[in-house]
């Protein structure tokens, strides 16, 4: 399978941040179990860390840990 440009993984993070696709509410996603064993995701978010994960060259596990990062400090802040 041919890797990504990261010209192509900034193209399709953008079109995704712009272009969401629709969501059916009466189904939880799937498993993203390319990347996560424990963790359910909609398709939005598993295309999301995926794109960023080739774009940034981290895993999404490292993604993750970002994100919760940067909520729990701004919590703190906040607080």
């Amino acid at each position: 399978m041919k890797e990504m440009t990261d010209e192509e993984a900034e193209y399709w993070d953008d079109y995704y941040t712009k272009n969401p696709p629709e969501i059916d509410p009466d189904t939880n996603g799937g498993f993203a179990a390319r990347s996560f064993k424990m963790v359910a995701l909609d398709r939005l978010s598993e295309n999301y860390l995926l794109t960023r994960a080739i774009a940034t060259h981290k895993t999404p596990t490292e993604l993750i840990g970002e994100m919760v990062r940067e909520k729990v400090a701004a919590a703190v802040e906040a607080s």
